[in-house]
């Protein structure tokens, strides 16, 4: 069964929530959906990790991007950029780029900040930059989702984001649950339009 990946690095949970509200709006759409995450990285010597972490999503690998129908990406923000772990990770996908495994896919990114002018949009346009460059469709959010133009959280036409406050504690707003559900069912929805014009 043809799934949509969603790959994502959480570091206190708020990124990882949104993820499972992606996967319910792929599901929704009509595909199966992929949870995946990263390990951390480490800035004074090499991280190392086993291969399946102690709780929540496995860590992803190559080969779950390259037999995806389509993809999700999810990071948190730091200074306006993806965090490390996952810039780390996409760093690694050379082979998929070379053999163009990822062309023609729909993409989508999502994130979370601590404040509201945090860099969300700067930081979803940084996951959206090596997605482009594997030749991915990527797609935001249409205004005809009404949640974007009444939201008082997060939420963009970039993608959907949280805003999780200060001490990183704001719940997600029911504004941002659907606008992640949305995320994931356009993509579902996008992968099989495509594949049935393929066929």
């Amino acid at each position: 069964m043809s799934y949509i990946l969603i790959l994502y690095y959480s570091r206190y949970g708020a990124t990882g929530e949104m993820a499972h509200h992606v996967a319910r709006g792929v599901e929704a759409g009509g595909l199966q959906a992929r949870l995946r995450t990263v390990p951390p990285v480490s800035a004074v010597c090499e991280a190392t990790e086993e291969g399946i972490p102690e709780s929540g999503a496995p860590y992803a690998d190559l080969g779950d991007l390259r037999d995806c129908a389509g993809l999700a990406v999810g990071s948190p923000t730091r200074f306006g950029n993806m965090a490390a772990p996952m810039k780390y990770f996409l760093d690694g996908t050379s082979s998929l780029w070379l053999s163009g495994a990822l062309s023609g896919k729909p993409a989508g990114v999502f994130t979370s900040t601590s404040s509201l002018h945090g860099g969300q949009e700067a930081t979803l346009i940084s996951m959206m930059i090596p997605l482009l460059h594997h030749g991915m469709l990527v797609m935001g959010l249409p205004y005809s989702q009404a949640d974007l133009l009444h939201t008082r959280s997060g939420g963009t036409p970039y993608g959907p984001s949280h805003l999780a406050g200060p001490e990183s504690a704001l719940p997600i707003t029911d504004e941002e649950k659907r606008l992640c559900i949305a995320l994931g069912q356009r993509l579902a929805e996008t992968a099989s339009a495509l594949a049935r014009r393929s066929d």
